[in-house]
């Protein structure tokens, strides 16, 4: 997959930044760079393209996922974290998620099939991945989701689902709601930034 590391403090977390659709690895650096500057980055593209449009798994239609594809782009993700952290030497139980919109949801998805995949993880606008699934233990992976009341991608009672499904599964969920679309809010980040200081640095 392409990607792009780089190295930071081996006493922080490896952040693995996941894009939304259309966009690629180079979009959420600053952000990244914002939640903590001494982390090291593992940002990846979407190996599936929408009308040129990178995306991490297809959809059928808007707010519609096609499911095998992915369960596929899922094992594909995580088959590649496992081959990068032996590339670039770094643990992979440090790897915390920030995710946006496709991406967060494909954080999700890695969440949902595999048991402490991900040290923690930043949502910005996910929906739940899929629905049906066993959950695995939870317990040990604090999650933050930022959402906006007035999102016209990703509904509130998506939000909330999902927010639930991931508290069953025993995650400490802290859930940010924004007064707006599905935009990403310089409060979102704020906040994230906060949780991130408070739940994993």
């Amino acid at each position: 997959m392409e990607h792009i590391f780089k190295q930071g403090s081996k006493n922080s977390p490896v952040l693995l930044l996941l894009h939304g659709t259309g966009g690629t690895e180079q979009d959420l650096i600053p952000l990244a760079k914002m939640i903590d500057p001494d982390a090291s980055i593992l940002s990846v593209r979407g190996n599936v393209s929408e009308n040129g449009m990178p995306r991490f798994f297809k959809r059928l239609r808007e707010g519609v996922f096609d499911e095998e594809d992915l369960k596929f782009r899922t094992k594909e993700l995580y088959e590649f974290l496992e081959q990068a952290s032996e590339q670039y030497g770094f643990d992979r139980s440090d790897l915390l998620a920030v995710g946006y919109s496709n991406g967060a949801n494909i954080a999700g998805s890695l969440l949902f099939h595999y048991e402490n995949v991900l040290r923690g993880a930043i949502l910005f606008h996910p929906m739940v991945p899929i629905r049906g699934l066993s959950l695995p233990d939870m317990s040990k992976t604090p999650v933050f989701i930022g959402a906006g009341t007035n999102d016209p991608i990703c509904a509130p009672e998506e939000t909330k689902d999902l927010n639930q499904l991931l508290e069953e599964a025993g995650s400490d969920v802290t859930l940010f709601w924004e007064n707006k679309g599905h935009q990403l809010t310089e409060q979102e980040v704020q906040q994230a930034t906060d949780w991130y200081n408070t739940h994993v640095k």
